[in-house]
């Protein structure tokens, strides 16, 4: 029986359970709300194998740049644009945030070298470059991209600009990224590869690729991965077995590794399931979706209390040869082939901590394909030279004698076109590790070592063991010594300038 002392002590009790209550759920309300879009695919038929959400509205990131390479293909496929045109950063280009390359103004590079390196390192930079010269502006490369993207039957996307970057404006959705992402294989078989390259090498740099499913599970073969704060980490991947192409896409996780575990389950679902049970639902009967507007994940993704996640694979450049050579084992141990299909499923739809133990093996080891700047590594290698090449000092006089300095011990330098494009990009610990010389075709961009230091010689000096005609009368030493020291300073000074 409850006292008149005891009632304002439980009520205070009441009133904080209550506020307890109402912090926790308005802090899972952002995610616990809304539902992660997933899909999977066969990419032959188009028939859904699985879909969750798949037609909400939803921020792209920078799976974007698969919208992008499609109306750059095709623009090459009608003659309106080539392979090898080259296209130039612009200061606008050269000021978009990271991901980049960190190109200066000015700098050039053919549309193929452009599509690998947005397909790889997803440098928003290079995706700007490319809207602004195909597109004539920024707007008029998004038209076509809205344009290509209704004609190809994509309902519920909205683009504004070629990288992804956030604009409140453009979304797109589940369906609409694997409707583009069955376009891309089917209408360009040629260009499969674009989206399977392991890393690039631009010099001595190399770069993986963000997509963290490529050598490390068996059969995915491509596409691309996005994150921005608002949209969450998205993914939309490929994979072949046995003949049968499965496409995934998942979006909205609270980090890559998350992002990756999901669509392995995905996949392993995918494949365990036989054709005859998938039923007659098609990528264009996926109903509708009520939302309106896409949900800002901003709040649940990026928690200030955390560090800021990004979209990289941080084993990626520190998996050697003997992690790569168990990779086949670990990916058979991780598709879980004994298991019932729908195991991979409940997995793939767990909340974040029943993923906190599962891991997917290392990845294989890297297979770098060389990119560059200008029309090829040659001209790209001398524009770099002459940039770093230093100025040569204006002489009054012919030839003087030269004295050559004992040069440093070497060192391992950037290359000279990361240092002439103003590439930010670090070397990774892969390539520090390996005592070899760089690959021939990659030679043209390593640096040759430290530039040489010339110190001229003052003209009334001569070298040591030589006889010099005897002075008619005797010198003042000090008249001598002075006219002897001052060539030595101004031309030091002039080097210095």
């Amino acid at each position: 029986m409850f006292t008149a002392a005891l009632l304002p002590r439980l009520a205070g009790r009441l009133l904080g359970l209550g506020a307890l209550l109402a912090a926790g759920s308005l802090a899972a309300g952002t995610a616990g709300a809304v539902t992660a879009p997933m899909l999977v695919v066969d990419v032959d038929s188009g028939k859904v194998i699985y879909s969750q959400g798949a037609t909400d509205p939803w921020y792209p990131a920078s799976i974007t740049k698969l919208m992008t390479t499609y109306v750059a293909l095709d623009m090459v496929r009608q003659g309106r644009a080539s392979m090898d045109q080259l296209l130039t950063i612009s200061e606008a280009a050269a000021a978009e945030p990271p991901s980049k390359m960190g190109f200066k103004p000015g700098t050039q590079l053919t549309l193929d070298n452009a599509l690998k390196i947005i397909m790889v390192k997803s440098a928003n930079d290079v995706a700007w470059a490319i809207g602004e010269n195909l597109g004539g502006s920024i707007d008029g490369f998004a038209a076509q991209m809205n344009e290509t993207a209704q004609r190809l039957g994509m309902r519920e996307s909205h683009w504004y600009n070629p990288n992804g970057l956030p604009d409140p404006r453009q979304w797109t959705s589940a369906r609409d990224m694997a409707v583009l992402g069955r376009a891309l294989l089917r209408d360009f078989p040629e260009n499969r590869d674009l989206f399977s390259i392991s890393a690039i090498q631009f010099g001595r740099a190399v770069m993986p690729n963000h997509n963290g499913l490529l050598g490390r599970y068996a059969g995915v073969d491509g596409m691309k991965t996005g994150f921005i704060c608002s949209g969450g980490f998205n993914v939309v991947a490929s994979a072949n077995r046995n003949g049968r192409r499965i496409l995934t896409v998942v979006m909205g996780q609270a980090s890559a590794r998350e992002r990756d575990l999901k669509a392995a389950d995905l996949f392993d679902y995918g494949f365990g399931q036989s054709s005859l049970g998938w039923g007659g639902q098609t990528l264009n009967d996926l109903p509708v979706s009520s939302a309106a507007t896409p949900p800002d994940m901003r709040p649940y993704i990026c928690d200030k209390r955390r560090p800021m996640p990004t979209d990289s694979d941080s084993s990626a450049v520190t998996a050697g040869a003997g992690a790569g050579g168990n990779a086949d084992n670990a990916n058979a141990q991780l598709m879980a082939v004994g298991a019932p299909p729908s195991s991979a499923l409940a997995f793939a739809t767990m909340n974040s901590a029943a993923l906190r133990n599962r891991a997917l093996p290392p990845r294989a080891p890297l297979q770098p394909v060389l990119v560059w700047t200008g029309r090829d590594p040659a001209e790209s290698a001398i524009a770099a030279t002459d940039e770093a090449a230093p100025a040569k000092p204006a002489a009054s006089k012919p030839a003087a004698r030269v004295k050559v300095a004992k040069p440093a011990p070497h060192k391992p330098a950037p290359s000279r076109s990361i240092a002439a494009t103003g590439a930010t990009v670090p070397q990774p610990k892969l390539l520090a590790r390996q005592k070899a010389a760089a690959p021939t075709a990659a030679s043209a961009f390593a640096s040759s070592g430290p530039a040489t230091a010339v110190i001229a010689e003052p003209k009334g000096q001569k070298a040591a063991g030589k006889s010099a005609p005897k002075p008619a009368a005797k010198p003042a030493p000090k008249a001598e010594t002075k006219p002897a020291q001052k060539p030595t300073v101004k031309s030091a000074r002039k080097k210095d300038d």
